[in-house]
């Protein structure tokens, strides 16, 4: 379900995750955040850093999958909802597939490489022996004004 079924604490964990999102904008990133939470603790979290880290893969979705691992000591992570204030691209969603995460929230569409309902429906197709529970649009407008905000600066520089 995309744009419904999100609760307030959903909110609490978007909120968070744009915290993480105006890092990687202080940072020169293009401003998203993530949080992987289960049982109501944050086990892993991250920003956009492939510029700074020279990693075409370290989206903040990957960041967060990644510590989570690490932290936990275990590459899948059931149980788990991963919090995103942008719609994932195509290697996010297969990464939070291959590790079993449960749930995902997101805040704002990414129009042209969204991989949830912007251009691909990734979650939607029946071939993958997991499926990803899907909630979009919580504080969209926070998450998408951060977002347009930054690229409109960066714009402006030129």
């Amino acid at each position: 379900m995309i744009g419904k079924g999100y609760t307030p604490i959903d909110i609490d964990w978007i909120s968070k995750a744009l915290v993480l999102a105006e890092q990687a904008g202080r940072e020169g990133e293009v401003p998203v955040g993530a949080l992987l939470v289960k049982d109501g603790a944050v086990i892993g979290e991250g920003f956009n850093s492939p510029i700074t880290t020279c990693d075409p893969t370290a989206h903040a979705e990957i960041m967060a999958l990644r510590n989570a691992a690490a932290n936990m000591n275990n590459y899948r992570l059931p149980d788990t909802t991963l919090y995103v204030t942008i719609e994932p691209c195509t290697m996010c969603i297969g990464a939070m597939i291959h590790a079993r995460v449960a749930r995902l929230v997101y805040g704002a569409k990414e129009p042209r490489a969204g991989a949830v309902e912007s251009q691909l429906k990734l979650p939607e197709l029946t071939h993958y022996n997991h499926k990803l529970d899907v909630v979009g649009g919580v504080l969209e407008k926070e998450c998408s004004d951060l977002i347009s905000t930054f690229f409109r600066d960066k714009r402006s520089q030129k």
